[in-house]
């Protein structure tokens, strides 16, 4: 299997064996369902879809219900469909937990999600400016300001992608090669260094 869908506990620091403190973010990966395989003949590509976190009936539409009785599981939350060959050695209804995917050679992780939304922010926190002028260049209140947007004779207007105030955040994110610390099967959890992007309890897809 290629990957799993897992949940952000939250984090905290263990002990290497060099005696350093590192800084890890605690991940509850799986048991994920399968609950589709696409092949190459049916969909045109090889996938395999996996469903996790329990769920609701009653918020669960009927399409969905359908889905995953095909499946022969309960209702999910989360579903995510990681690519992958799987030559006949899945089939529906099957749970993939940690140990299944982490070997003892896997050592590193890709890790997907969602960043923290932080609403609307001016240019200075949304792309690091500096701010116009300074205290003593008769500025008044403007020190937060973007500045000149461009010219105003000509072309008279504000060209595409202007580093300008907007949303920030909540967007998805890619973290590559994260060094997995430690596996404890028994709680389904992964341990590995540094931060992940989301919020705890957000979903997180991990690419092995």
């Amino acid at each position: 299997m290629p990957g799993l869908i897992g949940k952000k506990i939250g984090m905290t620091s263990v002990f290497g064996a060099d005696g350093k403190n590192i800084p890890c973010t605690v991940i509850e990966a799986g048991p994920c369902v399968v609950t589709q395989l696409r092949t190459v003949e049916k969909d045109g590509y090889a996938a395999v879809q996996l469903a996790y976190d329990e769920a609701k009936e009653t918020r669960t539409t009927a399409p969905l219900m359908g889905h995953f009785k095909k499946a022969g599981t309960t209702p999910k939350k989360k579903l995510v469909e990681f690519a992958a060959d799987f030559d006949g050695e899945l089939k529906l209804g099957d749970t993939i937990s940690v140990t299944d995917v982490v070997k003892d050679g896997t050592k590193f992780v890709d890790v997907v999600g969602t960043s923290k939304g932080k609403g609307f922010q001016g240019v200075v926190h949304r792309y690091h400016f500096q701010g116009v002028g300074g205290a003593t260049h008769g500025q008044h209140n403007r020190l937060r300001k973007p500045g000149s947007l461009g010219a105003s004779s000509y072309p008279s207007r504000v060209f595409p992608g202007m580093r300008m105030g907007g949303r920030m955040g909540n967007d998805r994110v890619k973290v590559f090669n994260l060094e997995i610390v430690k596996v404890i099967p028994e709680n389904n959890l992964l341990v590995i260094k540094g931060s992940v992007p989301g919020a705890r309890g957000s979903y997180l897809s991990l690419e092995f």
